[in-house]
Parts: C-alpha cells; structure tokens; sequence
C-alpha cells in the first residue's frame, strides 16, 4: 500500500484512479495528463446519493426541506475541505508550480474538489458499498455534529436562511468580474438582496467567490 493510499484509507485495484484523483488541472496542463475534473463529476454524485440514502434512512420526523438544509451542510466546500484534514488530502495533491505557489493546497475549493475525486475513484475502483463505507466513516464526526445543530460555512445558505427568518426578498449572485490565465483565474462575484447590493467576494471558481460574498454580506445584514 503506497503512503497515499494508507492517508486515503484504501488500497487500490487500479492505482491510476488514485492517480488521476489527486490531479489538479494546473498539474495536468503542465504535463499534458488527464486532470481530476471527471471524476469529481461522477463523485459530486455519489457523494450526494450517499448522503441523502443516509438521511433517509437516520433522520425520521423531518420534512424534506430540512432534509435538503442538512444534507446541503455536510456537502457544501467548506464541510468537506474539513473532513479532507483527517487524510491530509491537502498534501497529497499534485499542483501546478504556480498553483503551489498561490497556496492551492490550502484552497478549499481545490481540496473538496479532490475528495469528490477521491470518492469517485473509490466507488470506480470497488463499488458503491465501498465507496459508501468509506465516506460515512470519514464523515461520522460531521454528520454528528450537523445533526446536533452545528454548522459549518456555508454562508449561502445561512444568508438564504437569514433573509428569509426577516420576510426580506430574493438573493441573487452576479460575476462581476474574472483575472487571471485560465488555469488560474480569480471570480469576483457580487451578491443582492432584493437587487440591493450587499456584499462582494472573490475566489478561484463561482462557487468559492459566492460563498465569499454571502459571508460578507452576512457580516453587515
């Protein structure tokens, strides 16, 4: 078992899902190799599959919408970029010099994106029930703790959640702005309330800046 596969907590039948798993697009471009944008498709599904069956069959009495709320917290960035640290994914990941240089290992959007890799590969590599097991055992803690109310950043829904506790209108985000070569571009996006601007953010995708601005706006609500 190579050092990667013992932080990952699986021993690969083909080595080169792991492989592909743990390569960012930066690295890829550089070397002119597959990236790990396919495979963090197919685990963006998984992953939610495994999540919701788990819900379903755990949580009773609640309707679906909390069931959403729950499942969108232990799936958001900033909940599995968390979990990622109990297998030093971070460290594992292989970047592009100038990615290395700019703190990507440290990014969340590129480690939670490696994790929905890393599942994939996972469920490719040995099946669903593996790859079930294997993600519910790394996430116990989370799921434990969001059941027992407490939350991680995903400040879009907490704005959402906040906007509508206050009988306050609609939450809109825009792209207002993008910097940067293609394999290392900055998003500003702005977000509106009831199409009053209240907050900025930036981030390296629109799913990073989004939660960015959600959070400042949250700070000045």
């Amino acid at each position: 078992m190579t050092n990667e596969e013992k932080n990952i907590g699986h021993k690969f039948t083909n080595a080169a899902l792991l492989e592909t798993a743990l390569t960012h697009s930066s690295y890829a471009n550089e070397y002119r190799i597959n990236n790990n944008e396919r495979l963090e498709f197919l685990g963006d599904s998984v992953l939610s599959i495994i999540i919701s069956e788990y819900l379903f069959r755990t949580v009773r009495n609640i309707n679906e919408g909390d069931l959403t709320k729950y499942r969108a917290t232990l799936v958001c960035e900033q909940s599995l970029y968390e979990v990622s640290k109990k297998i030093s994914l971070g460290s594992l990941i292989r970047l592009g010099r100038g990615e290395e240089r700019n703190g990507g290992r440290e990014r969340a959007s590129i480690v939670s994106d490696a994790f929905e890799a890393v599942l994939a590969a996972i469920y490719l590599d040995a099946g669903f029930d593996s790859a079930r097991e294997w993600l519910l055992n790394i996430m116990e803690d989370s799921i434990k703790d969001v059941l027992a109310g407490k939350r991680y950043g995903d400040y879009k829904t907490m704005l959402q959640e906040a906007v509508q506790h206050g009988s306050v209108g609609k939450v809109t985000y825009s792209v207002i702005g993008e910097s940067g070569q293609d394999h290392n571009k900055t998003f500003e996006v702005e977000v509106h309330i009831d199409g009053v601007p209240k907050g900025r953010g930036k981030g390296s995708n629109k799913k990073e800046a989004e939660q960015n601005a959600a959070r400042y706006a949250l700070e000045n609500l």
